[in-house]
C-alpha cells in the first residue's frame, strides 16, 4: 500500500517554532516553580500547575494580551500540537505508575482495606453527585446531559492519588507505619476503581446514557480484563525477547524501554477505541508488565527520568494553561468552588473514617486515614482534563476541580502529621523501619 503524502501541507515554520517555544517556556517555568515548591515541602505538581497558569488567560492574558497572543495563539491546530505531546506523557506516567503498583499490598490488608477503600468512594462519590445535581445550569456546558456531568463530578470526587500519597508518606516517614501501609492498600484499590468508573462514565459521554450503550461499555470493560489475562504470558515473552535483544547489544535497557513504551501506547489505542479512555488502556497494560516476572523494573529507570522530569511537567503545565483564575471572581462560581471543595473533603474524609472505624480501627487511626486519602493530586488532574476534553466539564469547573487536587495535596500532610502524633508506634513497626534504614545503609554503601 503507498500513502499518499504528498497533499498533505507540512507544519509551518512559525507554527513549529511558537510549538517549540510553547514546550521550552512551560518546561522552564514547570521546572522553577516546581523546584520552589519543592523547597516550601510542597507537592511539585503545585508548582507544575502554577507554571501553566502563570503563562495562561489567568496572569499572561490579563498582563499582556499581545505577548499572550503571539506565544499561545487561539489556533485550534497550534494548541493540539501542544496538548499531543501532554497527552503521551500522560499516558507513560499513568503506565508507570500500574507498573510500580503492588497488589501484593492490598492482598496483605484484604478486608480491611476493601471496606475502607468502598466506604472512600461511595460516600465522597454520592455526595458529588448530590452536589452535581444541585449546581446552576449555567455550569453545565453546553450540550452535555447532565447525567453524565453529574456522574463526572462524583467520580472525580471519588477518587484519591497513589503518586502524591506515596511521596507524602515518604517524606514524613510513614512508610514503615501500619497507618502507612494500610492507607497505600486502600488507596490502591480507589485507584483501580477509580479508572474503571472514569472510562464508563467516560464512554455514557461519547456514546450516550442509553441502557444498551452503557451495557456495552460494561462488555468492553470484561474485554479489557480478559485481554489482560490473554495477553499476560505474550507480554512476558515479548519483554524476554527484548532483554535478549539488549544483551546482544551490549547492556542498556533500550529495546526494553521501547517495548514498554509500544504496549502501553497499544494497549491505550485499543480502549480509545473502545471509548473507555485511552489512560485506562495504560494502567491496564502497567499493571500487566509490572506483574510480568521477565520484567527487570531497573531497566525502565532512564525511561521513569525523562517522564518525571519533561513529560509529567508538561502535562501539568498544559492543564494549568487552561485554568481560568478570573472566573473565580465571579460570586457565584466562587460559591460552587467553596462547596464542591467542601463537600470533596467532607465526603473523602468522612468515607475513611466509617470504614476504619468499622474495621474497629482506633480514633486517631481513623482519621489518619481519611486525611491521607483526601490527596487527589495527579489523578483529579488527569480526570478534569478528561472531562474537559470529552465536553463534560465548562471551563469553570475544570478550574474548580483542579483547585480541589491542589488544596486536598495541600491539606494531607499537616492533617497527617496531627492525627499520627497521637498513634502509637507498634514494636512490629520500629523493627520495620530499622530493617528498612539498614537497607538504605547499604545501597549507600554500594553506591561508594
Amino acid at each position: 500500500m503507498v500513502f499518499a503524502v504528498g497533499p498533505v501541507a507540512p507544519l509551518g515554520a512559525r507554527e513549529f517554532m511558537i510549538f517549540l517555544l510553547q514546550v521550552a517556556l512551560l518546561l522552564l517555568l514547570a521546572l522553577l516553580l516546581g523546584e520552589l515548591a519543592s523547597r516550601l515541602k510542597l507537592p511539585p505538581i503545585v508548582g507544575e500547575l502554577c507554571a501553566g497558569v502563570l503563562a495562561g488567560p489567568s496572569v499572561l492574558a490579563q498582563l499582556s494580551p499581545g505577548l499572550s497572543d503571539w506565544l499561545l495563539p487561539r489556533s485550534v491546530a497550534q494548541f493540539h500540537l501542544l496538548d499531543a505531546a501532554g497527552q503521551i506523557g500522560v499516558l507513560l506516567l499513568v503506565g508507570l505508575t500500574g507498573i510500580s503498583m503492588d497488589l501484593g499490598l492490598a492482598r496483605r490488608y484484604g478486608f480491611t482495606a476493601a471496606r475502607v477503600s468502598i466506604a472512600g468512594i461511595v460516600i465522597p462519590l454520592s455526595l458529588g453527585v448530590l452536589t452535581g445535581l444541585a449546581l446552576p445550569e449555567s455550569l453545565v456546558p453546553d450540550g452535555a446531559d447532565r447525567s453524565t456531568f453529574v456522574l463526572f463530578l462524583g467520580v472525580a470526587m471519588g477518587v484519591s492519588a497513589i503518586p502524591v500519597l506515596a511521596k507524602t508518606l515518604m517524606d514524613m516517614n510513614l512508610l514503615q507505619r501500619d497507618i502507612g501501609q494500610l492507607t497505600l492498600s486502600a488507596v490502591l484499590i480507589d485507584d483501580i476503581v477509580g479508572w474503571l468508573l472514569l472510562s464508563v462514565v467516560s464512554a455514557m459521554a461519547t456514546t450516550g446514557v442509553r441502557a444498551g450503550e452503557v451495557a456495552l461499555s460494561f462488555g468492553y470493560l470484561g474485554l479489557v480484563i480478559v485481554c489482560a489475562v490473554v495477553a499476560y504470558p505474550l507480554v512476558g515473552r515479548a519483554l524476554r525477547l527484548a532483554d535478549a535483544s539488549d544483551r546482544r547489544a551490549g547492556g542498556g535497557s533500550g529495546t526494553t524501554i521501547a517495548v514498554v513504551t509500544t504496549l502501553l501506547l497499544l494497549s491505550s489505542a485499543a480502549t480509545q477505541a473502545m471509548k473507555l479512555e485511552a489512560v485506562f488502556g495504560a494502567l491496564v497494560a502497567g499493571m500487566v508488565i509490572g506483574r510480568s516476572p521477565a520484567l527487570d523494573h531497573a531497566k525502565l529507570g532512564p525511561l521513569r527520568g525523562v517522564v518525571r522530569a519533561v513529560f509529567a511537567p508538561l502535562f501539568f503545565a498544559t492543564a494549568g494553561l487552561r485554568m481560568d483564575l478570573t472566573a473565580l471572581g465571579r460570586p457565584k462560581v466562587l460559591l460552587v468552588g467553596v462547596s464542591v471543595l467542601a463537600a470533596a473533603v467532607v465526603g473523602k474524609f468522612l468515607g475513611a473514617y466509617l470504614g476504619a472505624r468499622l474495621s474497629r480501627l482506633g480514633h486517631w487511626e481513623a482519621a489518619a486515614l481519611g486525611a491521607g486519602m483526601n490527596a487527589r493530586g495527579v489523578i483529579e488532574v488527569i480526570i478534569a482534563m478528561v472531562g474537559l476534553r470529552l465536553g463534560v466539564l465548562s471551563a469553570e469547573m475544570y478550574t474548580i476541580i483542579i483547585l480541589v487536587a491542589i488544596v486536598t495535596s495541600l491539606m494531607a500532610p499537616p492533617f497527617l502529621r496531627v492525627c499520627m502524633a497521637r498513634v502509637e508506634t507498634t514494636p512490629e513497626e520500629l523493627q520495620r523501619a530499622e530493617r528498612a534504614h539498614s537497607v538504605r545503609l547499604r545501597e549507600a554503601d554500594e553506591v561508594a
